[in-house]
């Protein structure tokens, strides 16, 4: 179970944040097809991670702090990535961490998390990428959730704008909410991510994912090719799409 923080140290910015088949991973996979590439040079990458951490999603709140770490294996041989934990959960509660490099630190800043129940603050989670992108490149962004309980026309809006600033969103959805479907699939499209339905018994493909995603953000499409291990064939079918 996760701890709670005595202090967190994660930041509230109110003004800014106020079972999967391989059909469904090709889908998502299918969809980075018309996005540009990310193109970083030697520079470091930026990747913001979301999640909903409303109640329902503790389960996977715990799962994802040991995935996570995966998304820094194999970018640290091309440059590195810094991550930027954001989430919502509670009344009107949205955080973003400060941005971290190591694996073991965004580790520490999700194990001080609790999920608490509330309702999706997906517009602010936009409104934070919007402002972080606008302050310096977002190279690419990933969201979990399992619901959405907003208004679609606002969020489709906000989406419109990050996909004019170069910002693709990496939308996972855990479970069969139809509504949240339909949103995570149009927000995808507006931002020139992708979208990808997981469940507890996918884990392995989305560690691969979610390293292909964080690769991708740190080196571009090259970088893919250099892959190995568990991330080398999501590598792989992402090179067919990109190319």
């Amino acid at each position: 179970m996760a701890k709670k923080p005595t202090k967190s140290p994660i930041r509230t910015d109110d003004k800014a944040v106020t079972p999967s088949s391989d059909g469904d991973i090709n889908a998502f996979l299918s969809q980075v097809h018309s996005r540009p590439a990310s193109q970083n040079g030697n520079a470091q990458g930026r990747l913001v991670f979301a999640m909903d951490a409303t109640m329902s999603r503790q389960p996977t709140w715990d799962r994802a702090c040991h995935l996570q770490a995966e998304m820094f294996a194999e970018t640290a041989k091309i440059g590195g990535l810094a991550v930027q934990l954001v989430y919502f959960r509670g009344f009107r509660e949205c955080r973003a961490s400060r941005w971290v490099d190591k694996a073991d630190t965004l580790a520490e800043l999700m194990a001080q998390v609790d999920c608490r129940g509330g309702h999706t603050q997906i517009g602010r989670v936009l409104s934070h990428l919007k402002k972080e992108a606008k302050k310096k490149k977002v190279n690419a962004a990933i969201y979990v959730g399992d619901c959405m309980e907003e208004d679609i026309d606002s969020l489709c809006e906000a989406a419109g704008e990050l996909g004019l600033l170069g910002v693709p969103l990496f939308l996972f959805q855990e479970g069969h909410d139809p509504v949240a479907e339909q949103s995570f699939r149009e927000i995808a499209r507006l931002t020139n991510g992708a979208y990808c339905r997981f469940d507890a018994n996918s884990a392995q493909q989305l560690r691969a994912l979610l390293s292909a995603v964080a690769v991708y953000a740190a080196g571009g499409r090259k970088a893919l090719g250099d892959l190995r291990g568990d991330a080398k064939q999501a590598a792989q079918l992402l090179l067919e799409q990109l190319n």
